[in-house]
């Protein structure tokens, strides 16, 4: 295969999973997920959230956009991805071990009536599912963006989204579009 045909098909990929995206129980799952976090803003509470590698950053895009701005300029939202603090993240590593990361800092931050948003592509991450465990112990609602199957994220999340894909790359790339369109959607909610 050359490149052209292997960048055509990567596209393809890319957009297939995407298009999976429109189907009934994918949409009305994005719909809930983003009547969820428009009603934790409006209740004056925050929005946590984390992942590991790829999605670790995919959780510091979705604080950005919701701290900065999307696409108006707006108040502040409260956003606080736990994979931002480099001193607090290896200081837990090495006091505790790697898989209290993000339990650690939910144990700090959370409170009732906030949300915490749980990345993995697997649905499987150890330091994510601790978290989710610890979440549900302090009653806070918990959200999951994984893939295909869920792993065991699945069963532990309030809401789970399910990007339709087995591939890490297209699971990523369906979880950005999905918090581009749940921080254009809160805009127009929380600010309408």
């Amino acid at each position: 295969m050359n490149t052209k045909e292997t960048i055509y098909n990567l596209i393809s990929e890319s957009l297939e999973a995407k298009k999976r995206m429109l189907e009934d129980s994918h949409l009305e799952c994005i719909e809930k997920i983003t009547n969820k976090i428009v009603e934790t803003y409006k209740n004056k509470n925050k929005v946590i959230i984390c992942g590991n590698g790829g999605s670790a950053s995919d959780a510091l895009h979705f604080a950005a956009e919701m701290v900065v701005r999307f696409e108006k300029n707006r108040a502040a939202l409260p956003c606080i991805a736990l994979s931002s603090n480099t001193s607090t993240l290896t200081a837990i590593g090495n006091d505790f071990s790697y898989d209290a990361s993000f339990s650690r800092q939910l144990e700090a931050f959370a409170k009732e009536g906030d949300i915490f948003i749980a990345i993995s592509t697997s649905g499987n991450s150890k330091n994510v599912i601790d978290a989710l465990t610890l979440a549900k112990k302090l009653n806070i609602f918990t959200i999951g963006f994984t893939n295909y199957n869920g792993g065991q994220m699945k069963d532990m999340c309030s809401l789970c989204f399910c990007a339709p894909s087995q591939i890490t790359a297209r699971t990523q790339e369906c979880h950005i579009l999905l918090v581009h369109i749940i921080a254009k959607l809160v805009e127009e909610k929380v600010f309408s």
